[in-house]
């Protein structure tokens, strides 16, 4: 009970945290009103950078989710042209995050990080299909110990602003481990092949636990 009412803060969170808190601190000494909704602001914001503990089936026959929130779309599309893999086929995932989901990311499958390329971009609804394409967006490339790989993209919403990714190129990464945070809505895609989709349009997601496809 205690880990859900006061769970543990992303390190992202403690700066916001922190200028919330004196703000609410200024703002209780004009106005209880004011304080009140800053208060209620403060804790919003406690809640955004949450950081919960996640258990992960530990089995690469699976992809996991990399992000909470709602699958907002799957389809079938050419890989990113900014990766060079605009001529091969792959199934694509959307994962849909509202303000009031937790927004930690989080590894599908275990591997190594062969890519990560960052591209500056448009802040459009991060629910609109060509956020894809026209938003900020981080890409992280992983393949697993066969050859396989995956391809994750961080993308920036509508109020998003910053894309944290704490992994580098050639990094070892496990199933379920974090590999970054975005700030305030915003989506993440998921790339793959030779996997059976799991899940459906519109099916709410847990980071790190949801199974989003087998191996076939």
């Amino acid at each position: 009970m205690i880990d859900f009412l006061f769970p543990k803060l992303h390190k992202e969170g403690y700066r916001f945290l922190a200028i919330a808190a004196v703000i609410t601190f200024v703002l209780l000494l004009i106005s209880k009103f004011l304080g009140s909704i800053a208060f209620i602001i403060t804790i919003w914001i406690y809640y955004f950078f949450r950081d919960p503990e996640r258990f992960s089936i530990k089995n690469d026959n699976y992809l996991i989710s990399p992000a909470d929130g709602i699958v907002s779309q799957i389809i079938e599309v050419n890989g990113p042209a900014d990766l060079g893999l605009e001529s091969k086929k792959f199934t694509r995932v959307s994962i849909f995050m509202n303000i009031f989901n937790c927004h930690v990311n989080r590894s599908p499958l275990s591997g190594k990080i062969t890519q990560v390329l960052y591209k500056a971009g448009k802040y459009l609804n991060a629910s609109l299909d060509k956020a894809s394409e026209d938003n900020e967006k981080n890409y992280v490339k992983i393949t697993n110990s066969n050859g396989g790989e995956i391809v994750l993209v961080q993308i920036a919403g509508l109020i998003a602003r910053r894309i944290v990714c704490e992994v580098k190129e050639d990094e070892e990464i496990k199933q379920g481990e974090k590999f970054g945070i975005i700030r305030f809505g915003s989506r993440v895609d998921l790339y793959f092949d030779n996997y059976e989709i799991m899940v459906k349009k519109n099916q709410k997601t847990v980071s790190g636990e949801t199974l989003i496809a087998k191996k076939i």
